[in-house]
């Protein structure tokens, strides 16, 4: 088939990556002048004068994230070297936090939770016994539950530094409103499925050439063509297929922004179009911040968050192949201005870590995610015959990952066989 695919984030390029490997003929169209949606590199300056590049958001990967890294590999990026791989450790600056050993599931996570002393005995067997009946009941529960209603049982310590902090990096959704259903397939991946799958995979590399970059390449050395600066303005029916600014293809695949898919669907299917559009979203601000000798106790830390100091979670750069001093701090569901949530960090980096830094770029990403609360419609991947969409925020178990949206774009690509 002669393949469109409008727009080049993680989902579209996945997409194509497997189309060229089961023989169709692919075009992709991206209206940014370069690759990776939400997750790409970004140019900034140090004050000292040098440029680098980092992300326009910080992100983690985990070990869960099978397809992605299987992707990466394709399009030539070895993951051991270019990202750090470290046992899930939500370590705060005191240096109390959980951490699991690498062994065997569930064993890494029975022996991480009863070692934890920081907990209160009563706490940790509460969260053993809750973990237990999540299990027995296939990691299933009402879709109406939010994850504060699912883990209200559970104690205080537990949720503060545990629940809270993998609810608001996975879902970028608050516990109070955030579905519980969703959080328990995500427990399920990272902690029950595969040795390893708790592993936090921490970029050496920017997002960029972690797997946009490669792809593309890979994608035209093997006979695909890749527009950029390109952004689709009209999508066609043309007898049995489609036109794309008046350019016949077989089949399209949305790949854009579910805004970007709801403007083009909306002539052909106005209520898969609506289902789009209703969607909320939450933001994601990345406070890059420099000090000349800052240096964390390791790579990643968590942060204890309040309404004046709103970070969840820090990163060395420096250790993690970057320059030296520059620290990224992530504000997961972030509220309010661009300059005062930057002061508020800077405040926290003194009160919490001890260090006086100066900020170098905040970046805001206000529509980052989609708010992932219990009982959401999502739509669905088919629109029309012909005609499908992919990307972190069509209906499925996941919220909006970069394994969500690897998944969803290989099983769109892999929908045109069949």
């Amino acid at each position: 088939m002669r393949l469109g695919i409008v727009g080049a984030g993680w989902a579209g390029l996945a997409a194509a990556v497997q189309a060229v490997q089961n023989g169709h003929q692919v075009t992709v169209f991206e209206a940014a002048r370069t690759p990776g949606g939400r997750a790409r590199g970004l140019e900034i300056t140090l004050p000292e004068g040098r440029s680098v590049t980092v992300d326009n958001g910080q992100h983690i990967l985990i070990g869960a994230y099978t397809d992605a890294l299987r992707l990466m590999r394709t399009v030539g990026v070895d993951p051991d070297t270019s990202m750090q791989r470290l046992p899930l450790t939500l370590q705060y600056p005191d240096g109390q936090g959980l951490r699991l050993p690498d062994l065997p599931v569930p064993l890494d996570v029975l022996a991480g939770i009863l070692r934890n002393r920081a907990w209160p005995l009563r706490e940790r067997l509460g969260l053993l016994r809750a973990a237990l009946g999540w299990k027995l009941t296939g990691f299933v529960c009402a879709d109406t539950l939010s994850v504060a209603e699912l883990c209200a049982g559970l104690g205080p310590h537990v949720q503060a530094e545990l629940v809270e902090p993998l609810c608001v990096s996975a879902l970028n959704t608050p516990a109070q409103q955030a579905s519980a259903q969703v959080f328990l397939r995500v427990l399920h991946d990272a902690l029950f499925a595969v040795r390893g799958g708790s592993q936090l995979l921490l970029p050496r590399a920017d997002l960029g050439a972690l797997f946009p970059q490669a792809a593309v390449a890979w994608l035209q050395a093997h006979g695909a063509t890749v527009h950029s600066g390109s952004r689709i303005t009209t999508l066609q029916q043309d007898g049995p297929g489609w036109l794309l600014d008046g350019q016949h293809f077989d089949t399209i695949l949305l790949a854009c922004s579910s805004t970007e898919a709801a403007r083009l669907a909306t002539p052909l299917n106005p209520g898969w179009a609506a289902t789009a559009e209703a969607l909320h979203f939450e933001a994601i601000t990345t406070v890059y911040a420099w000090a000349k000798d800052a240096r964390l106790a390791a790579p990643m830390l968590t942060l204890r968050p309040d309404a004046r100091q709103p970070a969840q979670f820090v990163f060395d750069r420096g250790q993690l192949g970057g320059p030296a001093g520059l620290l990224a701090f992530v504000l997961s569901a972030s509220r309010g201005e661009r300059e005062a949530l930057q002061a508020q960090v800077l405040t926290q980096a003194q009160a919490q870590l001890g260090l006086q830094l100066q900020a170098v770029q905040t970046v805001v990403e206000k529509r980052a995610t989609f708010a992932c609360t219990p009982g959401l419609q999502r739509p669905p991947r088919q629109i029309a015959p012909g005609l499908q969409a992919c990307g972190d925020y069509i209906e499925g178990p996941y919220p909006a990952t970069l394994e969500g949206a690897v998944r969803s774009g290989l099983a769109a690509a892999q929908a045109l066989t069949r």
